[in-house]
């Protein structure tokens, strides 16, 4: 098959292992800075060109986008749809799960435990909102990524100062409760088409309550309970995403679900597990890429 992997940077370790792992079976892949492709938007001919050319004979795209590159990006997956081109990532699903608000509104609605949380446009209010979530409580940007943008406040008072300063630079804030037992950890897990391929805790360094390994968190592979693959299993059906890092909270009341990523790094799960996701994922491609075949 011909695959495009479109990502920014050939050089990511995700990029690369997915690049790998496609030629190991025998397929030709590229990679496309899908910031740096031109879309022609005609009656019946969507055409996408990057650099000069037009881009034709391709059988899927795997999608890696990053947060800031999110609304090109998913036009840039959606064009290739409407070309006909299988993806791993759907544009609406990409879309879906880099809303914070709109993810937590999603599973909430469906029965799926989430860390309570609260969101306004008055500022008003929120000392008022607060009082419904108690102390200690997390602050984060709705836009936040690998920890950046996310602030522990030891009571509603740091609380308030911290989202009057957001507010002032006029960016969304959420502030959710504090899930203090779970010790400063939270779970990673990787499904690729339904499938739970990977597992890791990621355990905060000392002193740090953001479990990110870019922040010097450790990981290890656990053990799921059924409830928690369950939950896992559903979270991404629920958001439509057959390729997801789904990211969980253990709570004495249950696994609560506090992020769905659509383009989950795999350098930390593949190095954890010691998995071939990159693998999995390419097999899956190939899958869909046949089923779509045999629909048309």
């Amino acid at each position: 098959m011909n695959l495009i992997v479109l990502s920014r940077n050939p050089a990511l370790y995700s990029t690369h292992s997915l690049v790998m792992a496609a030629r190991r079976r025998g397929h030709n892949v590229r990679v496309v800075d899908h910031m740096r492709c031109d879309l022609v938007l005609e009656k019946d001919e969507p055409q996408v060109y990057y650099q000069y050319e037009k881009i034709g004979n391709v059988d899927a795209i795997i999608p890696r986008i990053g947060s800031s590159a999110t609304e090109y990006g998913s036009a840039v997956i959606r064009q290739f749809e409407l070309m006909g081109v299988f993806t791993a990532v759907k544009s609406g699903a990409l879309l879906r799960s880099r809303d914070k608000l709109s993810c937590l509104q999603i599973l909430a609605a469906n029965g799926l435990g989430v860390p309570k949380s609260v969101i306004s446009n008055n500022l008003g209010t929120f000392q008022f909102l607060l009082d419904k979530i108690g102390e200690p409580l997390v602050v984060k940007l709705l836009n936040s990524t690998q920890g950046l943008g996310v602030i522990l406040a030891e009571n509603k008072n740091s609380a308030e100062s911290i989202m009057e300063a957001f507010y002032k630079l006029k960016e969304q804030v959420i502030a959710q409760e504090f899930i203090k037992e779970a010790g400063g950890a939270d779970i990673r897990i990787f499904i690729v088409d339904g499938q739970i391929v990977g597992v890791m805790e990621r355990q905060a360094k000392p002193g740090e309550f953001r479990s990110n390994l870019h922040r010097g968190a450790s990981s290890r592979v656990v053990e799921l309970s059924l409830e928690e693959e369950l939950v896992a299993k559903k979270t991404a059906e629920i958001m439509r995403m057959k390729v997801a890092g789904v990211d969980m909270l253990r709570s004495d009341r249950g696994p609560l679900i506090m992020e769905v990523n659509a383009s989950p790094g795999l350098e930390g799960i593949e190095g954890t597990t010691g998995v071939d996701i990159a693998g999995k994922i390419i097999q899956f491609v190939e899958r869909g890429v046949r089923l779509q075949r045999n629909h048309t």
